[in-house]
């Protein structure tokens, strides 16, 4: 076994470090979710915290890791009788993006299940993982009915396996660390709040601190059991304080002011539900501990609410996590009272600036060129060139050249846009799809290993060979060709690729803020059903990939929010970018399937014959079976209808902008139908 990089040795990252510390001082706290850039020590942070978890006492035997003092009653090894156990160190186990749910949460033989009666259950990474480390690292790839049954199991303390009722429970209780880079996409606010707390790391930019960092990692690479050796006394010393603490951890005073504290300050920032004060309460009981103190104070207060709040506090995906702090001293300054009994350090006012606050603030300023006022914000007041048409609209330069951007309008709810068929592809929310999750629909013989048994379909397949197989008593003699996987129909994730039209025809400034704010809702709605997305723009003679399939919504919108505008239109370069792109993405991820949004008025107008060229570059795309949506952006009195044709030579379908609004659906197909009873009771009075 490799020798881990030394904890005390990791260089700054001092939220990361304490956030660790804090869960290994009480795995109540709820776990640790790590955001941040590649190439942060996050993993290295993570592996080097499992040595300095104290060890655990486990029966001898067991594969679930009972405690000798308390054995788990119910667990699938038991009963164990109350006795002496072994010691060994606590585990850190790693769950891999691409397992399967069976090794996750453990599988039973089915086979042996009906024809014996017994329960084989062979344990998962949750069973190994209980009083040790589960470590998920790029958590936010996990396909989503994985993290359910992880965060659940965390919440609960216990796994349940359950198959065609048969079922099986044990403890599992465990620090749950998860790390992620949000350029590859964000986990969903609900899985967001199940971790207890969240810390943003960064890279140094101090030079001083960056060259240690080398000459520590080059160091332990030459010599692994060297470099350890030398912080060996500063790894006792933190294993010795996480003992102290955990042995202090009861007798930690959580008094009513500090209660207020949490409270006000989880409704000030309206944090849904009553998990963040829980958490913030855990989280400075922990901190008071780790400062060697039996009264929680208000800097305890204010360092969890930075380490607890963060990743509540967003309200849609392409906001920055982070935290007022001016509001949040000021709302522990208004609810600073004192407890009905006398702070025994008489230093109970708190403050985040005295000493003991157990660390820094994380970092909560966007990267620059990403937040809200990046980009085309800039130019949101800039007045375009040109004169204004009738409809108030700005014209494009008569030069064609480039404008400044324009900024999107207020997203919304937007239609539900699919690829039909049924496809194979990733789990997600748009498109049909035969998944392991979902209503069954069917039953067919196993590829591999038996994941989801469809009784009846086994039962059926078994009956007509009783008699041959020497059946006596009532028991049904079922053989591995009886087997059958249930079929199962849900949803998947598709590859939306968003095709742009940025010219000059586009260029004005209310139908630009206006198409941007349509395809702003796409985006919302691609991570809402779990989506890679991809944008292609074009503009004066050429199309360019300005953002290549991801699962980070934030960097499209981002990009998006700066597009700029001008010149020609030319669509058929465009849709062979697009073309150029998916099929790079065929050979990426077969099974996941396409779908082209192209945002454009239809009017072609770059190189020679534009419009037959872009003709054929839709057909082209349309031989290979691709879905797409054509937004037709056309707007005035008078309409050329070029953004239908277009939909119609890609086999798919065109909708407008007013169309494109969910709530303008419902209230079209209403109209409809009012019309037609309308039609109908007139001829009945006919």
């Amino acid at each position: 076994m490799s020798t881990p990089y030394p904890f005390t040795a990791l260089v700054g990252q001092d939220d990361l470090r304490l956030a660790l510390l804090l869960n290994a001082v009480s795995p109540a706290v709820g776990g640790v979710l790590v955001r941040g850039e590649k190439g942060t020590a996050k993993s290295t942070a993570v592996r080097a915290l499992s040595a300095l978890v104290p060890e655990v006492e486990v029966v001898a035997g067991c594969r679930f890791s009972c405690a000798p003092g308390a054995p788990d009653p119910a667990c699938p090894d038991g009963p164990h009788e109350t006795g002496p156990g072994t010691s060994r160190a606590a585990r850190m186990v790693e769950l891999p993006v691409g397992a399967s749910e069976d090794r996750l949460v453990g599988a039973l033989d089915i086979e042996r299940a009906l024809a014996e009666g017994v329960k084989a259950f062979e344990p998962g990474l949750l069973a190994d993982a209980h009083r040790g480390i589960l470590y998920v690292d790029e958590v936010n790839l996990l396909h989503d009915h994985l993290v359910d049954l992880l965060l659940d199991a965390a919440a609960m303390g216990a796994s349940y396996v359950e198959r065609e009722g048969v079922s099986v429970r044990h403890a599992a209780r465990f620090l749950l660390v998860g790390t992620m880079n949000p350029e590859e996409g964000e986990l969903r606010p609900q899985l967001l709040d199940r971790f207890g707390l969240t810390v943003e790391v960064a890279a140094s930019r101090e030079p001083d601190q960056r060259v240690e960092v080398v000459k520590r990692r080059l160091a332990y690479d030459d010599d692994p059991e060297g470099f350890a050796g030398k912080w060996e006394q500063e790894e006792s010393a933190v294993r010795a304080r996480i003992v102290a603490a955990r042995d202090l951890l009861p007798s930690v005073r959580l008094g009513d002011a500090a209660l207020r504290q949490i409270a006000a300050t989880c409704a000030a920032f309206e944090v849904d539900g009553m998990r963040a004060d829980i958490v913030m309460a855990r989280t400075a009981t922990a901190l008071a501990a780790w400062a060697g103190r039996t009264d929680v104070l208000a800097e305890d207060v204010r360092q969890a609410a930075l380490l607890a709040l963060p990743h509540r506090r967003r309200r849609n995906p392409f906001d920055a996590p982070g935290l007022d702090e001016d509001k949040l001293d000021d709302t522990l300054e208004e609810f600073g009272g004192q407890d009905d009994e006398p702070d025994p350090d008489g230093d109970g006012d708190g403050g985040g600036d005295g000493p003991g606050g157990g660390g820094g603030q994380p970092p909560q300023d966007a990267p620059e060129g990403d937040g809200p006022d990046a980009g085309g914000d800039q130019a949101a007041d800039i007045p375009a060139q040109g004169e204004p048409s009738d409809s108030g609209e700005q014209k494009a330069p008569a030069d064609g050249g480039e404008q400044a951007a324009a900024r999107a309008s207020e997203p919304f709810r937007t239609k539900m846009l699919s690829v039909p068929g049924l496809g194979e592809g990733a789990a997600g929310r748009r498109s049909r799809a035969r998944t392991e999750h979902g209503r069954t629909t069917g039953a067919r013989r196993p590829r591999g290993a038996l994941t989801k048994l469809h009784l009846a379909a086994t039962v059926q397949a078994a009956a007509p060979h009783q008699r041959a197989r020497g059946r006596s008593g009532p028991g049904l003699v079922v053989r591995r060709d009886d087997l059958r996987q249930a079929t199962r129909e849900g949803r998947e994730g598709n590859l939306v690729l968003f095709v742009v039209d940025a010219s000059g025809s586009m260029a004005a400034r209310q139908r630009m803020s206006a198409v941007k704010g349509a395809v702003l809702s796409l985006l919302l709605d691609a991570y809402q059903r779990r989506d890679k997305v991809g944008l292609v723009t074009f503009r004066g003679s050429s199309a360019d990939v300005a953002l290549p399939p991801t699962s980070s919504v934030d960097a499209a919108a981002v990009r998006l929010e700066s597009l700029p505008t001008g010149g020609r239109t030319p669509l058929s370069a465009g849709l062979l970018k697009a073309h150029d792109v998916l099929r790079v993405e065929r050979l990426r991820d077969p099974a996941r399937r396409p779908l082209v949004v192209v945002v454009t008025d239809g009017r072609a107008t770059g190189g020679p014959e534009p419009v037959a060229l872009a003709g054929r570059a839709a057909r082209l795309l349309a031989a290979e079976g691709t879905a797409s949506v054509v937004v037709d952006c056309e707007s005035g009195p008078v309409r050329l209808g070029l953004a239908g044709q277009l939909a119609a030579e890609l086999g798919g379908t065109a909708v407008t902008l007013d169309e494109l609004r969910a709530d303008s659906i419902a209230g079209l197909v209403k109209e409809v139908r009012q019309m037609q009873g309308l039609q109908s009771n007139s001829r009945r009075v006919a």
